[in-house]
């Protein structure tokens, strides 16, 4: 396979801060537990507690930005790394889980792209559906997932807990943690609520229909921290639509009561509250994971280089004169 790599430093360019991965089509029945004119702040009142819950996170970072070369025609593409794993928390412990590493080559399906082998590590080929920036972005997303499905497969806790919406899980112990809101899926008559709700509080739940899965059990919650604007502190969380109102309800009490002393603190975690100390701890290390940026970036430049002179010194490519030879060029 041809390619060159693009001038650009990767973070510059075509970015893959795109669409948001929440469906915020999803219609939302906020009935289901109480009717809309009994909505008032819920304190939770858990019948058990698990002894361990997993925390689960991926990242995602551009190596760098290529162009694959074929029958004369230039097709934009990146190479990304990626990394999954967890925080498995414990009475009096916290450890990191089921770390997974992966680097992908995404490309059009039609590229006639293929792996791309370097000094330093391999870019499994992740086809996309075409050569757009959002096609892109939902080849990454998609990859990425698959790694976070696989660390959740690995972790035996009764309570996990992954960072964004369940994107169709339909694992009884699995709750997406929506820490950035698109939209607010209440109706108008009760969204004055989430301004009234004190730390630790929850709303009643409401049942997201349509989306990944058939449908999602959700909630709001607000974690401990200052309070600058009404929406402070205020998560989403999401169940797997399975079951009876009251079996999620249950589940919510318990999920409701454990998070909020993972909430983190302004002087520690630029993003917080929202962002879970166990969330914060597992991104760190799953940066460091990735490896360094610029030694990739330069691994791939020189596969590009070494590519395209294997293509040059091919039989079928002798025929052609693409460089002249340099007796051509008279010394001076």
């Amino acid at each position: 396979m041809d390619f060159s790599v693009e001038s650009w430093a990767p973070e510059y360019g075509s970015s893959i801060n795109l669409p948001s991965t929440e469906d915020t089509d999803g219609q939302a029945d906020a009935t289901v537990e109480r009717p809309l004119d009994a909505w008032t702040p819920i304190d939770p009142e858990p019948s058990s507690t698990p002894d361990e819950i997993a925390f689960i996170d991926g990242i995602q970072r551009i190596d760098a930005r290529i162009w694959i070369h074929e029958y004369g025609i230039s097709t934009p593409a990146v190479c990304v790394s990626l990394a999954a794993g967890a925080t498995v928390c414990a009475p009096g412990s916290a450890t990191t889980h089921g770390v997974r590493v992966a680097r992908s080559l995404v490309a059009p399906a039609s590229s006639g792209a293929g792996p791309i082998v370097t000094r330093h590590t391999s870019y499994e080929f992740v086809p996309a559906r075409d050569a757009t920036p959002e096609a892109t972005y939902l080849a990454i997303h998609g990859r990425r997932t698959e790694l976070e499905i696989g660390v959740a497969r690995s972790v035996n806790s009764s309570l996990i807990v992954f960072d964004g919406p369940l994107r169709g899980q339909n694992d009884r112990q699995s709750v997406g943690y929506i820490k950035t809101h698109h939209k607010i899926y209440l109706p108008n008559e009760v969204q004055a609520i989430l301004g009234t709700l004190v730390d630790g509080q929850r709303t009643p739940l409401f049942f997201l229909s349509g989306g990944p899965g058939g449908g999602r059990w959700s909630w709001y919650l607000r974690l401990p921290g200052p309070r600058v604007h009404p929406m402070s502190g205020i998560v989403r969380l999401e169940l797997p639509g399975t079951g009876t109102v009251s079996e999620a309800t249950a589940r919510a009490e318990i999920v409701s009561a454990c998070l909020p002393r993972f909430a983190s603190e302004s002087h520690k975690e630029a993003r917080a509250p929202q962002n879970l100390y166990p969330i914060s701890g597992i991104e760190r290390e799953l940066r460091r994971r990735l490896g360094d940026a610029p030694l990739l970036e330069r691994s791939l430049r020189v596969a590009a280089r070494r590519n395209i002179k294997e293509w040059l010194l091919a039989p079928e490519a002798r025929t052609e004169t693409l460089v002249p030879p340099r007796e051509q060029f008279p010394r001076r």
